[in-house]
């Protein structure tokens, strides 16, 4: 069933974008946005009318060319030479859950009146969106200022009946596309091919996507993380909340808690214990998990700030009749937090593999590769050497990318953030932490049902009886490369209780 969400200046909450990316969503705009983007409009024009007066991007040229003055008979041929230009992405495509983030996000950009384009230009925008008409991105081109350029250019060059989009899974020419609608290609106006360009929509797309899928993750590091715990014979006392009252960290207190409200009910967890402490991997869960959700939150917040924020430049002030030249399409907030995510994503994974190697150690009960005839078997040795892999991976992933900038434009971009790059990084090392907390899984479920009749909560046991119905307990050695992807698939898809998505937990 298709919904309808109407774009408009009220704040874009977390809450919407996973609407957004769940359902089969129609956007419109509302009655107030389209006065204001018409006002704004109106306004540039008539100021264009009744000044002499250089406005960067606007009637002067581009970047290090900004004082070069342009004729009024050519300010549209400027803003179509600056898409077309611009169009010099090249890498891998930007996943079409991405690209269709692009387009809302720029579309809410533009909705607030501070931009200066037509409404048909945004109209057009609503169309390839409701349609799933979405333009041929490539994920390098873009420095993370002066806006996500050559993305951008891209994500904007069907309005002017140029490059490629998806159409019903298919790549097609953006003309072909036009005259299949019986649509005519926009003609740019001044200062639209800037207002497209110039903006943060790139950075952000990957951002609030990477936010969606790492709430999820976050949670499910904390239950497999329990979950090997109570099959590794752990201990519940660090999880004490005295422990963290005295070192009060957030995510370290909803970590804790998260895990006693796991593991309630758990036979294992309450039996006498014949170790005294355990490693650090178990142990300090409260506080090596708490330290990523601290960032995680932190992330959050500076991506819902710039979802609902206006990016491009020149920004139009039509009421204090201003037209401002500035930096909003600066992306340093999002490197740094894109870099934060990395690191903070990175950690969960490393403390995971330790679990993971730990759970093969052949201690406590367990045998020796979590297979019954150690020798003959190999059993799960090297599904831990994988992990380790993409773990060394994510290390390397985590290097700043913020710490970068290259000159640009002859010396006018003389500081970039490279955010763009810190995003695709980021990316992957959000790819590699699913599959790590999957191989964690798939060693804890085996490691568990060494320990039978012994049971876990009936929380866990209810999460390992639905994994059960997809991967089974391994007797003897087997090609494993397919249980693995079935356990990613297990994790995108499982339902988790709703105690745990209560705020910071």
């Amino acid at each position: 069933m298709t919904e309808l969400h109407r774009i408009s200046s009220k704040e874009i909450k977390w809450d919407t974008i996973r609407w957004l990316m769940d359902g089969k969503v129609k956007l419109e705009l509302t009655p107030g946005c389209r006065d204001r983007i018409i006002k704004c409009r109106r306004y540039l024009d008539r100021r264009l009318e009744s000044t002499t007066e250089s406005l960067y991007g606007i009637n002067t040229g581009f970047g290090s060319l900004h004082n070069q003055i342009i004729s009024e008979e050519d300010l549209g041929l400027l803003q179509k030479n600056l898409v077309m230009s611009h169009a010099c992405g090249t890498g891998d495509q930007v996943p079409g859950e991405i690209v269709k983030l692009m387009l809302f996000l720029k579309l809410q950009s533009l909705s607030y009146g501070n931009s200066g384009v037509q409404i048909k230009t945004v109209e057009r925008l609503i169309d390839f969106y409701n349609n799933d008409i979405l333009p041929v991105i490539y994920q390098y081109g873009s420095l993370g200022a002066s806006g996500d350029l050559a993305p951008l250019a891209h994500l904007s060059l069907p309005l002017i009946g140029m490059g490629e989009v998806y159409m019903k899974g298919n790549i097609v020419p953006a003309q072909e596309m036009l005259q299949r609608y019986n649509w005519t290609p926009i003609e740019l106006q001044s200062k639209e091919g800037l207002a497209l360009l110039n903006g943060t929509q790139f950075m952000s797309a990957y951002g609030v996507y990477l936010c969606q899928r790492v709430f999820k993750l976050s949670k499910l590091a904390d239950v497999i993380g329990a979950l090997s715990l109570d099959a590794f014979d752990g201990r519940i006392e660090p999880f004490h909340p005295l422990v963290q009252k005295i070192r009060p960290h957030q995510g370290q207190i909803h970590t804790a808690k998260r895990v006693r409200w796991l593991l309630n009910g758990s036979e294992m967890i309450s039996r006498s214990k014949s170790c005294v402490q355990d490693p650090y991997s178990f142990r300090c869960i409260p506080q090596v998990h708490g330290a990523s959700k601290d960032s995680i939150n932190y992330v959050a917040y500076v991506f819902q700030n710039e979802i609902n924020s206006v990016t491009d430049n020149p920004t139009i002030f039509p009421d204090e009749d201003l037209i401002i030249s500035a930096g909003n399409f600066h992306g340093q907030p999002l490197a740094l937090a894109f870099d934060n995510l990395a690191i903070a994503l990175s950690e969960l994974g490393n403390i995971s593999e330790r679990r993971t190697y730990q759970l093969l150690s052949g201690d406590r009960g367990l045998p020796p590769f979590l297979v019954a005839n150690p020798g003959l078997n190999s059993g799960f040795m090297i599904p831990q050497y994988t992990a380790a892999s993409m773990v060394s991976h994510n290390k390397q992933l985590s290097t700043p990318a913020s710490v970068d900038s290259i000159e640009s434009s002859q010396g006018q971009e003389d500081h970039v953030s490279m955010g763009a790059n810190a995003a695709v990084k980021a990316f992957k090392v959000m790819e590699n932490l699913e599959r790590i907390l999957a191989i964690e899984l798939y060693n804890a479920a085996q490691a568990l049902d060494f320990r039978r009749p012994a049971a876990s909560s009936p929380y866990l046991e209810s999460f390992i009886d639905e994994y059960r119905k997809i991967v089974a307990f391994i007797d003897n050695d087997k090609v494993m490369y397919w249980d693995i992807n079935d356990t990613v698939t297990f994790l995108r898809n499982v339902e988790l209780h709703s105690e745990l998505d209560q705020e910071l937990l």
